[in-house]
């Protein structure tokens, strides 16, 4: 008997999986192994345009603006914690009421099959950067280290209470993105994410492993110094949008000598943007072999944002199927 979806997760992320790799992949008549799920907290973001700018609220309080039609992103405008006279009257959102997962546990209750996977808001890093900007936190970190850590430990706990809401749902697992990289190092030194942000990620590892969930980190860039501190910090699965900029055979023997799994797309930034059909598939082949038995492929969510055509895209999708599931591949060809 084919194992259920949700086991072939669970075994790609443990970097033991022999049957096929696993797949996350959204769009009409294309497989996914996931059901992946969020809170239901209410929050609505304000929404509003000045000339050629677009801007937004979040629910932690931060304003952000873009330019009008581009990317889904954009920068922040105004972050929440402006000065630090405020840091004690700063309110959190609360994400840890429990009414909030109720639809989460119904969900995971009626669904066994695929790997139940519940999204957070980001991690310390990814959160408390932007409460105070991006430039200014980076000052802060060295400047203003006790206030800094006061921060940190108010939102580590309050993501503490999110696991466990998380967990108490019936999750297979948790998934955020804390982007540590740019395009050839980190955004800090090693030493100063070991000391920093090291015991906070083993706080909520952890804590999610008390829940017996798998934890799974989105970061962009090259991470490749923090990469072992990572897998030791307990995140169990690391997804990458840019493969590439990887020694791949080396980031494949560092990531099953710590039985943490690999996920990700045709590479965004080298690969898929090209249009080159043999470039892509013969890249996505190399990706399958390269990353066997711990591997879980997926698409990328904004290939207008990229310069990604729908059918390139698609190529992908059917490498992927072709060199590491052939008998799904095989099952969708007779279906079409």
């Amino acid at each position: 008997m084919n194992p259920i979806p949700r086991d072939i997760i669970r075994q790609n992320i443990a970097c033991a999986c022999d049957e096929r790799i696993g797949l996350d992949f959204s769009g009409e008549n294309r497989r996914s192994d996931f059901l992946s799920l969020g809170i239901a907290h209410g929050f609505t973001p304000k929404v509003w345009i000045e000339g050629d700018m677009e801007y937004s609220t979040d629910v932690w309080g931060n304003v952000w603006h873009r330019l009008v039609g581009l990317s889904q992103g954009g920068e922040i405008f105004k972050p929440v914690l402006e000065n630090w006279d405020d840091l004690d009257r700063l309110e959190l959102p609360a994400l840890d009421t429990p009414a909030f997962y109720e639809g989460a546990r119904t969900a995971a209750a009626a669904d066994t099959t695929h790997f139940r996977v519940g999204w957070m808001p980001g991690w310390p890093f990814a959160i408390c950067r932007y409460m105070r900007r991006m430039e200014i936190y980076f000052v802060d970190l060295l400047a203003e280290r006790e206030r800094i850590d006061v921060l940190h430990d108010r939102v580590t706990g309050l993501l503490e209470r999110m696991i466990d809401g998380y967990g108490e749902a019936g999750m297979d697992g948790i998934m955020y993105c804390e982007d540590l990289g740019i395009q050839d190092r980190t955004l800090m030194s090693p030493a100063m994410w070991r000391d920093i942000f090291r015991p906070l990620y083993e706080r909520l590892t952890s804590r999610a492993h008390r829940h017996s969930m798998k934890v799974i980190q989105h970061s962009c860039g090259y991470n490749w110094a923090l990469v072992d501190d990572l897998c030791e910090a307990g995140v169990d699965c690391l997804q990458f949008d840019q493969p590439a900029v990887y020694d791949l055979p080396a980031l494949a023997a560092k990531l099953k000598a710590h039985r943490v799994g690999l996920f990700s797309p045709c590479d965004i930034q080298k690969v898929l943007p090209t249009g080159d059909r043999a470039l892509i598939e013969s890249e996505t082949r190399r990706l399958v072999e390269t990353f066997r038995g711990g591997f879980i492929a997926k698409n990328y969510g904004d290939l207008a944002g990229i310069g990604v055509k729908p059918e390139w895209d698609q190529w992908a999708y059917e490498a992927f199927l072709r060199f590491g599931a052939p008998g799904l591949a095989s099952f969708c060809e007779s279906k079409n």
